[in-house]
């Protein structure tokens, strides 16, 4: 048997299986910088010798673009041979998938090099460094992310446009923000939806209807492991994505799909623990901020500009960036104010945290909570005062800090970040910002249907 780097251990899987004779197959995933899941499906009888010995995977799956394709700027192609690594399972994510058939189950890796090394453009291993970071400071984060989406007509024939009620078939082009009726409609499916959660340890909790047609929002529990946090999150997204086509509706986690309306978002909540477990972000009295949290938000302030592309990384993330539209175009922090970018959410005070709001629902969640935890060290070692909170309208008026102003600013500036290298690894940084820029080119190269409704019979 060959030490699993991860810490897995075969008992796990033997557990499992005897618990679960009905299962006959295994997802396993593994994350790329994008967030998107590569890996295999196994037969039931290979997943001991998967814990005993790891699974061989192409070095490449981790140079891959958004649909896929090999990126060779990153090196991790032909600069390498294209060899195998290995990727081995995670402590605690084997779990049932619910409503397969026949039964599987799914399971999540994380790839390292043949000596056991962490393969570090494994976007799990950047989150992971920053958290082992804050423990070696005596800080423990804890969080949340919020899931937002749409619910799609699958039929794009006449144009994009809201899926039709799962229960009846009603179709609404109302926005019909929090409406609870307006819920009903889908419930068949976000019974599903919260089933397959459960199967996997998943605690989903409120649903609302969002504030566009066909968007949705559901609240995830708080952990006290944020790499627990992120695995939820990218979990669920798959969970939703894989109920709606059974239910004939498509799960769209653009950021930005419908030009009219809001964006989805993907916001954080974190706190930090001391080693007491007392929450360092939380005041004696009511109001009067900590320095702890005050310098935290300092941080973000200070490293945002530098980190956009992580919080928005595809052409499409830039569309949700818009007056008046619940996405933040500034880094502006203030309390239970929803147009900043860094809120502090009103609540007990045991409860304080800061909501991270730039990200969108495409970004991956592993590189925002690396990036985001970073930016909360930044701001701590250099006792970073965050300035003057933003009250009342946060789109209103700018502010001092350099933010980019599209995504090819985004890029550059990544690029260039000495921070960023920091908080996402020398390796990871280069294998994303590749990625990036080699996305930016493919998109670039495009000639949309707005080229000719404008310029056709214009230019």
């Amino acid at each position: 048997m060959t030490q699993s780097p991860s810490g897995s251990d075969i008992a796990e899987a033997e557990d499992f299986l005897a618990a679960h004779p009905e299962i006959e197959a295994f997802d396993i995933v593994l994350h790329d910088a994008n967030g998107i899941g590569r890996g295999k499906i196994i037969r039931r009888h290979e997943l001991p010798g998967l814990y005993k010995g790891g699974r061989h995977l192409p070095i490449s799956i981790l140079g891959l673009d958004i649909v896929g394709e090999d990126v060779h700027e990153t090196g991790l192609i032909w600069d390498q041979g294209d060899g195998d690594l290995r990727a081995w399972p995670i402590p605690g994510t084997l779990k049932a998938l619910h409503g397969t058939n026949p039964p599987r189950g799914e399971l999540l890796m994380s790839m390292y090099h043949l000596d056991g090394a962490e393969m570090t453009s494994d976007p799990r291993h950047a989150l992971k460094r920053q958290v082992a970071a804050m423990a070696a400071e005596g800080l423990h984060p804890a969080g949340a992310f919020e899931l937002e989406f749409f619910l799609l007509d699958p039929d794009r024939s006449q144009g994009v446009r809201p899926a039709a009620a799962a229960l009846d078939g009603r179709r609404s082009d109302w926005t019909e923000v929090y409406s609870v009726d307006h819920l009903h409609g889908m419930e068949p499916l976000f019974t599903d939806i919260y089933r397959a959660a459960e199967a996997m340890g998943i605690n989903a909790e409120t649903v609302i209807s969002e504030y566009a047609p066909g968007q949705y929002e559901l609240t995830l529990h708080y952990r006290t492991d944020v790499m627990q946090a992120a695995d939820d999150l990218i979990r669920l997204k798959r969970i939703v994505r894989t109920q709606a086509r059974r239910h004939g509706v498509t799960a769209c986690f653009m950021a930005k799909p419908i030009e009219k309306y809001a964006g989805s978002g993907m916001h954080f909540h974190v706190s930090l623990c001391d080693d007491r477990g007392s929450n360092v972000f939380a005041e004696e009295v009511e109001g009067r901020w900590t320095d702890t949290i005050r310098h935290a938000i300092g941080g973000l302030r200070a490293t945002m500009g530098e980190s956009m592309l992580v919080f928005a990384p595809h052409a499409n993330s830039w569309r949700r960036f818009a007056n008046q539209s619940y996405a933040p175009v500034s880094p502006s922090w203030g309390v239970n104010n929803r147009s900043v970018a860094l809120r502090i959410p009103a609540g007990e005070v045991k409860a304080r945290r800061i909501e991270h709001r730039p990200a969108g629902v495409d970004a991956n969640p592993y590189l925002v909570g690396a990036t985001i935890l970073a930016g909360i060290r930044h701001g701590l070692a250099h006792r970073i005062d965050p300035g003057p909170e933003t009250q009342g309208n946060g789109y209103e008026g700018g502010d001092d800090l350099p933010m980019p102003g599209d995504w090819r600013e985004a890029i550059r500036a990544a690029q260039g970040s000495a921070f960023l290298k920091e908080a996402l690894g020398p390796d990871m940084h280069r294998t994303f910002t590749a990625i990036k820029a080699a996305e930016y080119q493919r998109v670039a190269r495009w000639i949309a249907d707005v080229d000719y409704a404008l310029y056709l019979h214009n230019a």
